[in-house]
């Protein structure tokens, strides 16, 4: 059956910020483009024209080297990689229902989306210009400008040089088997699995080998998690990197109205870093007891996965309660007040929907 179309829910138009309503990333393991979240920091959305960009390559290196696009595809081998990105935002909306946060992007559960990513390894293209032994951290640098915290400067964070080297990160052009689209960093971005999005740069313009992290407002200021008692300007926190474990409730949609009896629920669940997802708890008593939903294969090592469960419903409200662990044993804090930080970060409480059965 075809998917309706989808309405994406605008939050800023500069920058462009948008997330698709969550059944619309339902029973896919690959999200359609157009159903694919936005997140941007720069007011204007850059466009670089793919005949002329080049790619710098720079630093900390043996041979410092700039690439056309037409160079990286003739002297690297491409790889594909299946890849869930979510926002560090998602599910913010369930932390400002607990207390404020003034200036923060509302996103709800639609801040994720999994696609499959075509390009050139980072691996491979730094093996060619040669890695000093010295060199810890490897920055992306990016060809919009943002204005944050008032000085413009073009969007840059960096990953450790173990994962920059680690052969799942690619320098994508193609994504879901079409070229890479503007909105989402043609000609050329950067795809770090396992990680939040934020490390994903955009519109790439230059890598750079360095003996430290990057020092742009994005890492050294923001996408950092500050006690909840901590001021946004002056706290500096722990930066964001692997993401953490989550998974939501796809389908139905929140405050849906459907039939009592059997009802089919499905959502997923997603755990960064070197983690799995290795089990989802369902509860329809707000966690008193649960049941173990049934998991799909998992797409990638590197994507979410989907699960699903039949509930018996009866007549009236229920809310629906889900939780996933993680191959470490780790698993979703029970209540958004427990994960509470002044910019919102990181919301990976229990999932709840709430389901009207006539």
């Amino acid at each position: 059956m075809p998917h309706p179309p989808v309405e994406l829910t605008v939050h800023s138009a500069q920058p462009y910020n948008a997330e698709p309503p969550r059944t619309a990333l339902a029973g896919r393991d690959i999200t359609p483009l157009e159903a694919f979240y936005h997140r941007n920091h720069a007011p204007e959305m850059p466009s670089p024209d793919p005949g002329t960009w080049t790619l710098r390559v720079d630093g900390m290196v043996e041979r410092p080297a700039t690439f056309s696009l037409g160079a990286l595809r003739e002297r690297f081998r491409e790889h594909s990689e299946v890849v869930t990105l979510q926002c560090a935002g998602n599910r913010r909306a369930g932390l400002a229902e607990v207390a404020d946060l003034p200036g923060e992007t509302p996103w709800g559960p639609g801040a994720t989306g999994t696609a499959r990513w075509s390009g050139v390894r980072l691996a491979d293209v730094l093996r060619e210009v040669g890695v000093e032994p010295g060199a810890t951290d490897v920055e992306f640098t990016g060809a919009d400008v943002t204005e944050e915290p008032g000085a413009p400067a073009p969007y840059a964070v960096s990953v450790p040089r173990e994962k920059a080297l680690a052969h799942e990160v690619l320098l994508a052009w193609s994504m879901n088997g079409e070229p890479l689209p503007v909105a989402h960093g043609a000609p050329v971005r950067v795809v770090v699995p396992g990680w939040i999005g934020a490390r994903s740069v955009k519109w790439l313009e230059r890598v750079t080998v360095a003996d430290r992290p990057s020092d742009g407002h994005y890492q050294a200021v923001a996408y950092r998690l500050l006690p909840a008692d901590a001021s946004p300007a002056r706290g500096r926190g722990v930066p964001l990197g692997p993401i953490a474990v989550n998974a939501d409730v796809l389908a139905p949609a929140d405050g849906a109205e459907v039939r009592s009896g059997p009802t089919q629920v499905t959502g997923y669940a997603l755990a960064g870093g070197d983690r799995t997802v290795v089990r989802v708890d369902v509860s329809t008593d707000d966690g008193r007891t649960w049941r173990e939903a049934d998991l799909d294969p998992q797409a990638s090592r590197w994507s979410w996965r989907l699960w699903h469960a039949e509930l018996d419903l009866p007549p009236g409200t229920t809310r629906v309660v889900a939780r996933a662990w993680d191959s470490a044993a780790g698993v979703q804090p029970a209540d958004p007040a427990e994960v509470w930080n002044p910019k919102g970060y990181v919301n990976n409480s229990w999932a709840r929907v709430t389901l009207h059965a006539v």
